[in-house]
C-alpha cells in the first residue's frame, strides 16, 4: 500500500465524501426546526390519545407473543391476525367473512382478466365496475353476490389455493429477510387499522357516501336521481365495493373493506421499495412510513376514496416498474388499464395524478410502444387498453351524462348546465390558498389552512425527506418514476391546496424516498431515520381527523364493538336514524336544521335544506321569508315529510312555526339531535 493513500483524508475530504448523509440529515433538521418555529407541540393530541396509542401497542404485541409461544407464529405473522381480529371483534364477524369473500372472487376475476398480474386490486377494479354499471338494476341482493363471487371463487379455487401459498411464501421471505422491521412495520399498521374499529360517522361519510350502500341494501338498487343530492351521480367505485361488502354482511362493512386495502396499499408499497433495490430493511420502513401518516388513520376510519386510490396508484407504478420481461407484457398493459380506470372510477383527480405515470410508463417502454403503433395488431392491443380503461372507470360519468347532462356533475356545471345545479363551476374556496414554494412547508406545519385537521395531519414526510426527495432525483434507478410521483402532486394541488389530495402522491413518493436514503446510508441507520419519523407521525396519529383526535378509538375499544355509545357522542343523528328503523317509520325524513346533516343513509326518503339539494333549499329559503310558517307546513306536505331531525339551537322561527302549525310532536332526542314525527293530515 502506498503511503499517499495510507494518509488520512482532511476532514473537508471526509465530509465531502459524505454528502449524501448530510443531505438526509439536513430534512431531518428542517423539520425540527420547522416544529420549533411553528411551535408544532402546541397541535399534539391529548396525553390521553398517546397513552391509549401505548396500550393498544403494548396489548397487540402481547398478543402477538402469545400466538408465538402457543403455535410458533412469528410476531409479524400474529400482529397481521391481531389486526383481523380487531376487524372481527369491533365490526362484526359478518363484515370480515363478506370482505373475504369479496376478496376471492375479485382475485379470481384479477387473474381471469390479467394473470397473477396484480390479481387482487385489478379484480376489485372489475368487481366496481360491474357493480357501477348495475347500479339502477334491482340485482343487488345478497344472494346475487354470493352466488357470482361464489361461483367465481368455485370456478378458479385451484388457482386461488396457489396464489394464497405464493403469497404466504412472499410474506413469510419478506419477514425472514427483515424479523425486526417486519415486526415494527406491522405493529403501525395495526395501530393504523384501529381506524377501521369505529363507528362510520365522518362528514363527506354520513351526508353522501352512506347513501349508495344503503340504497342497494334497501331497495337492491340506487337511484340515479340528483334531485335531492348533487354528488348522487360522481365517481362511486369505493361505495360499490362498500355496498357489495354491505348488502353481503346485512350491515355496514366500511371497516373491513378499508382492512382490505390498507393491506392491499401496504403490499404495493413493499413491493414497489423492492423494485427500487431497497433493502429488504429499507421496504418495512416504506411500509411503517404508510400506515403511521396520521391521514392513514383518519382514511381508514370513513369512506374517502383517498385510500384506495393511494394503493391502486401503488401497484401501477409496480406494474411500470417491473422488468419481468415480455411474456407477462400484454398482461401488465391489461392490468394497467383496468387499474387506470379503477382510478377514474374512484374520483377524476386520481385519474389526473396518474397521468405522468402514464407518462412514465410511455417513457419506460417506448421500444415496446414504439413497436406497437407501427405494426396494426399492437395499434389495436392499444385502443383495446384504452377502451377496457373506459369501461372500468366510465359507469358514473356516462349515467351523470345521460341522466343529468353533465358527465362530471356538479364539477364544470358553467360549461354543462345541467338543470340540477346552478350554472357555475363548483368551487370550494376554503381550499383556494395559492400556490408557492413554501406549500409544503405550511401543508406540514399549518395543515388546518389545507384540510379539516389538525397541524401534522398530512405528517411530516414533505419537509423530513426533502434531501432524500433530491436524492431520489440524482439515482437514475428513481429518478424518472420521482418526477412522475411529484408531477402528481402538483396535478393535486393546482386545482384546490386541499391536504387530503396530496395524500395518494405522497404515498407513491415513499418508495423511491426510502430506496433513495438506503443506498446513501448504512441500513441500521436509516432505519433508526424512518423510525424517528414514524414515531414523530404516530405521535400526531389523532389529528387527521377531529373524531379520532377526540378519542373515538379509544371510545369504540370501552364499548366493545356497540356502535351506539360512540355515535351519541360524535354523530347523533345516526342514532336517531336507527330508532326510526326500529320503530317502522317508512315516510320521508327531512333533515331540517342540523350540521353534519346527517341523511344519506335513509336512501331516496330522505331529503335535506342544505347545499346538496340545490331546488329544496331554494324553496326553504323562499319559506324562511314568512315567520307565521305557513309557506313551511306547506313545503312539509308537499314533500311528503313524516318525520324530522333538527337540533334546537339551530332551528329558524318560521321553521318552528311550520312545525307547530303541523301539530307536529318530539318522539326522540340524543344529546342535541332531536327526532319530530309530522301527523298525517286529518281527513
Amino acid at each position: 500500500m502506498s503511503s499517499v493513500a495510507s494518509e488520512p483524508r482532511p476532514a473537508a475530504s471526509r465530509i465531502a465524501g459524505r454528502w449524501r448523509e448530510w443531505l438526509v440529515l439536513g430534512g431531518g433538521g428542517a423539520l425540527v426546526a420547522g416544529a420549533l418555529i411553528d411551535r408544532t407541540w402546541e397541535a399534539l393530541p391529548h396525553p390521553q390519545r398517546l397513552a391509549e396509542t401505548v396500550v393498544l401497542a403494548v396489548l397487540a404485541v402481547l398478543a402477538a407473543l402469545a400466538l408465538r409461544a402457543w403455535r410458533g407464529w412469528p410476531a409479524a405473522s400474529g400482529l397481521a391476525l391481531v389486526a383481523i381480529a380487531g376487524v372481527a371483534v369491533f365490526d362484526g364477524p359478518l363484515p370480515l367473512l363478506a370482505a373475504l369473500l369479496l376478496a376471492l372472487g375479485a382475485t379470481a376475476a384479477g387473474r381471469l382478466a390479467a394473470g397473477g398480474v396484480a390479481a387482487l386490486p385489478v379484480g376489485l377494479a372489475l368487481v366496481a365496475a360491474a357493480g357501477g354499471w348495475l347500479l339502477p338494476l334491482p340485482v343487488h341482493a345478497r344472494w346475487t353476490y354470493v352466488l357470482v363471487l361464489g361461483a367465481l371463487a368455485a370456478w378458479r379455487w385451484r388457482e386461488l389455493r396457489a396464489a394464497g401459498a405464493g403469497a404466504l411464501a412472499a410474506w413469510e421471505a419478506a419477514r425472514a429477510a427483515a424479523p425486526r422491521a417486519a415486526f415494527l412495520a406491522m405493529l403501525v399498521l395495526f395501530l393504523a387499522s384501529t381506524g377501521t374499529w369505529v363507528p362510520t360517522m365522518q362528514y363527506d361519510d354520513i351526508a353522501y357516501h352512506l347513501g349508495l350502500p344503503h340504497q342497494l341494501q334497501a331497495t337492491g338498487a340506487y337511484a340515479l336521481d340528483p334531485t335531492h343530492h348533487v354528488w348522487a351521480l360522481a365517481p362511486w367505485a369505493g361505495d360499490v365495493l362498500h355496498g357489495i361488502a354491505q348488502v353481503l354482511a346485512g350491515q355496514e362493512a366500511r371497516g373491513a373493506v378499508n382492512l382490505l386495502w390498507l393491506g392491499i396499499g401496504a403490499a404495493g408499497v413493499h413491493r414497489m421499495a423492492g423494485l427500487f433495490g431497497a433493502s429488504a430493511t429499507a421496504r418495512w420502513s416504506a411500509v411503517a412510513l404508510f400506515a403511521s401518516l396520521p391521514m392513514t388513520l383518519a382514511l381508514a376510519a370513513g369512506m374517502q376514496t383517498e385510500l384506495p386510490g393511494a394503493a391502486a396508484l401503488a401497484w401501477l407504478a409496480c406494474l411500470v416498474a417491473d422488468d419481468d420481461g415480455d411474456a407477462k407484457a400484454a398482461r401488465r398493459v391489461v392490468a394497467g388499464a383496468i387499474l387506470f380506470g379503477l382510478l377514474w372510477a374512484l374520483k377524476l383527480m386520481h385519474a389526473a395524478v396518474a397521468l405522468p405515470l402514464l407518462a412514465w410508463a410511455a417513457w419506460r417502454h417506448r421500444a415496446a410502444l414504439a413497436r406497437s403503433l407501427r405494426s396494426a395488431a399492437g395499434l389495436a392491443r392499444l385502443v383495446q387498453a384504452g377502451l377496457l380503461a373506459a369501461a372500468v372507470g366510465g359507469s358514473s360519468y356516462a349515467y351523470a351524462w345521460l341522466v343529468a347532462g353533465n358527465p362530471v356533475l356538479p364539477l364544470m356545471n358553467a360549461t354543462f348546465r345541467s338543470p340540477y345545479f346552478p350554472a357555475q363551476d363548483f368551487a370550494d374556496d376554503r381550499w383556494q390558498q395559492g400556490l408557492d414554494l413554501a406549500l409544503p412547508w405550511n401543508l406540514t406545519f399549518d395543515t388546518h389552512r389545507y384540510f379539516e385537521g389538525a397541524d401534522g395531519a398530512l405528517g411530516f414526510v414533505l419537509v423530513a425527506a426533502l434531501g432524500a426527495w433530491v436524492l431520489a432525483l440524482l439515482r437514475p434507478r428513481t429518478r424518472a418514476f420521482t418526477l412522475a410521483a411529484t408531477a402528481g402532486l402538483l396535478l393535486a394541488v393546482l386545482p384546490l391546496q386541499y391536504a387530503r389530495y396530496v395524500y395518494p402522491s405522497l404515498v407513491l413518493l415513499l418508495p423511491a424516498l426510502v430506496a433513495a436514503v438506503d443506498g446513501a446510508l448504512p441500513v441500521s441507520r436509516a432505519a433508526w431515520l424512518a423510525g424517528a419519523l414514524c414515531v414523530a407521525q404516530l405521535a400526531f396519529h389523532g389529528n387527521g381527523y377531529w373524531m379520532l383526535r377526540g378519542g373515538a378509538v379509544g371510545r369504540s375499544v370501552v364499548a366493545l364493538g356497540a356502535d351506539a355509545p360512540v355515535l351519541e357522542k360524535y354523530a347523533p343523528e345516526r342514532v336517531l336514524v336507527a330508532r326510526m328503523r326500529e320503530a317502522g317509520t317508512t315516510g320521508r325524513v327531512l333533515v331540517l336544521a342540523t350540521d353534519p346533516h346527517a341523511f344519506a343513509e335513509l336512501g331516496t326518503q330522505g331529503r335535506t335544506v342544505s347545499w346538496y339539494a340545490p331546488a329544496l333549499v331554494a324553496a326553504a329559503h323562499a319559506a324562511d321569508a314568512q315567520a307565521d310558517g305557513r309557506a313551511w307546513a306547506a313545503l312539509f306536505r308537499q314533500e311528503g315529510v313524516t318525520d324530522v331531525l333538527l337540533r334546537e339551537a339551530a332551528l329558524q322561527p318560521a321553521q318552528r312555526a311550520g312545525l307547530a302549525r303541523l301539530g307536529a310532536l318530539r318522539m326522540d332526542a340524543v344529546g342535541a339531535a332531536e327526532w319530530w314525527r309530522i301527523p298525517e293530515p286529518a281527513q
